[in-house]
């Protein structure tokens, strides 16, 4: 129970983690890991259904996709560009799960397949993973920032399911706001 304690009182260090490349277009204060984790894990379990996938796998694998970035931080595609983020994704991954039994074992595989990227759940997970950032590149735009479009041109490039393409062409021509524009109760 300790180490499982230490490894949940790590994992709260994501909302301290703020992603970093929003930062690249002056977002002062942009979303931490925690809350972009959350919307891809909710995103992978409506696409996983969409596409008649294992909907525990596709969740779980985007759920947790970012742990290691309680020890390394978020590092945005620019600086993708000079270190091998990857391997020391999974080294960091690897160290944070072992600790942790059979439980840290299956979690470790979430993520190895997830990197693999060789299995229908582990496409879905990353369409998962980008569509949140579309949603959050949508709603910058909304507010400024218009160079968060090139989030959005860049995931058509490589996003790969039909459902995700789908969802994707709807967040593009949806306003963030839509949603609770009718949900007011308006006295007359």
């Amino acid at each position: 129970m300790k180490q499982l304690t230490n490894f949940l009182f790590e994992l709260g260090t994501l909302k301290n983690v703020k992603r970093s490349g929003w930062w690249i277009i002056n977002v002062k204060d942009p979303e931490n890991v925690a809350e972009h984790s959350f919307r891809a894990g909710v995103i992978g379990y409506l696409l996983a259904n969409l596409e008649h996938v294992d909907v525990h796998k596709v969740t779980l694998m985007a759920l947790f996709n970012d742990l290691h970035e309680a020890r390394l931080n978020d590092l945005h595609k620019v600086g993708h560009r000079y270190i091998d983020f990857k391997t020391a994704e999974t080294k960091a991954h690897k160290e944070q799960t072992e600790t942790l039994g059979d439980i840290g074992k299956s979690m470790f595989l979430f993520h190895e397949e997830f990197q693999r990227q060789q299995t229908k759940e582990s496409i879905v997970a990353r369409d998962a993973d980008l569509l949140e950032n579309a949603f959050q590149a949508k709603e910058y735009i909304e507010i400024g920032y218009k160079d968060a479009q090139n989030w959005i041109d860049n995931i058509w490039k490589v996003i790969k399911t039909e459902s995700a393409k789908k969802l994707l062409k709807e967040i593009e021509s949806t306003s963030s706001n839509d949603w609770w524009k009718n949900l007011k109760k308006i006295e007359r």
